[in-house]
């Protein structure tokens, strides 16, 4: 039996091919990354709007390097941070 390998962004927002599943789940044209079991996704997955621009991260310091933000839904004290950072003017602030 071959071993399942994972289609991964990194930082810089190139695809590559790793053993290792990512734990975060993106969405590739709003740039928004969060929990593999958020329920919005969930949700879009289901009525089939969000597979085509689906991505994966192994960790969230690589999901905001590729340049994505965190989901409102699942994520909601991250999203606090990141959206006050976006209202201040963008000051580097670690979410």
């Amino acid at each position: 039996m071959s071993q399942r390998i994972y289609t991964l962004i990194d930082a810089d927002g190139r695809p590559y091919r790793t053993p290792v599943p990512g734990r975060f789940g993106g969405h590739r044209r709003s740039k928004i990354y969060g929990h593999l079991d958020c329920p919005s996704a969930l949700r879009a997955l289901t009525r089939g709007h969000y597979h085509p621009h689906r991505v994966f991260f192994a960790d969230e310091a690589t999901a905001i390097g590729a340049g994505y933000r965190p989901c409102a839904s699942c994520m909601k004290a991250r999203y606090a941070v990141w959206k006050a950072v976006e209202r201040g003017g963008g000051r580097s602030v670690p979410y």
